[in-house]
């Protein structure tokens, strides 16, 4: 009998806890929500200089214009909604997360997203699918001299480059690409995927393996070196004037 009472007593606990769980969030000011932090920062910079970004991932929009120096906006957000009253706690992750400007040189600038260390020294492949950062998802914004030389190494997730009359070399592990070349040219065109597909409004030779694409195209010397790659996703390539990268879903 006792067992019997104890169980009962328990239930009778739970049952008189739930509507006191209800009552707490239905305080909330609002419904739960992705929160995010802006920050921008400029660098001055000489034209016809070289820009590399290491590690990037999320949303990566870059833009050519006619300012000598380099503008960054980061959008930093939450991957997932959250109350209200959790504003304060979740925010903090996005400390962990920085986005590093260095200058080598007057003619070398460097953007690096850098992690916290993991708490174990693992060795542990790539996972076949992105994992969050921390639950941070970051939107880059970065505004370049139009003639830089651009260098991505992009982790997951978009990549749009408009209006840069500089050679580009831009590699993404997965996501979607798009590239928007100014006229004039010419370029000379290197793009491949390893599972995707590559279009293009230049007409040059395609080759298909399986489930990758491979597209190159030769304009006359001298040109300007357009070398893509990507893992897991497509390839745009797009000629014409500037209309601004894609919206972010």
């Amino acid at each position: 009998m006792s067992n019997h009472l104890a169980i009962t007593l328990a239930l009778g606990l739970l049952v008189t806890a739930a509507p006191l769980v209800c009552a707490d969030r239905a305080v909330e000011p609002g419904p739960k929500q992705s929160f995010e932090v802006t920050s921008t920062q400029r660098l001055p910079f000489a034209l016809g200089g070289t820009i590399r970004l290491n590690d990037s991932y999320g949303y990566l929009a870059v833009e050519g214009w006619d300012e000598p120096e380099v503008e960054i906006t980061l959008i930093k957000s939450t991957d997932r909604f959250y109350w209200p009253s959790q504003k304060e706690q979740e925010q903090q992750r996005f400390e962990k997360i920085r986005v590093v400007a260095e200058r080598r040189s007057d003619k070398e600038l460097v953007i690096s997203t850098v992690p916290p260390p993991p708490k174990r020294a693992l060795l542990v492949p790539r996972p076949l699918l992105p994992s969050p950062r921390h639950g941070v998802t970051v939107d880059y914004r970065i505004h370049v001299p139009r003639n830089s030389r651009l260098e991505v190494h992009h982790d997951y997730g978009y990549v749009w480059v408009s209006d840069v009359t500089g050679d580009l070399d831009l590699r993404s592990h997965t996501g979607d690409m798009t590239v928007l070349l100014p006229d004039p040219g010419p370029y000379t065109i290197d793009a491949k995927t390893g599972l995707g597909s590559v279009s293009s409004d230049f007409v040059g030779n395609g080759r298909f393996y399986l489930a990758a694409n491979h597209f190159s195209y030769s304009g006359a010397a001298p040109s300007r070196r357009i070398y893509l790659r990507m893992g897991r996703g497509s390839i745009a390539i797009k000629n014409g004037p500037p209309s601004g990268p894609v919206p972010k879903e």
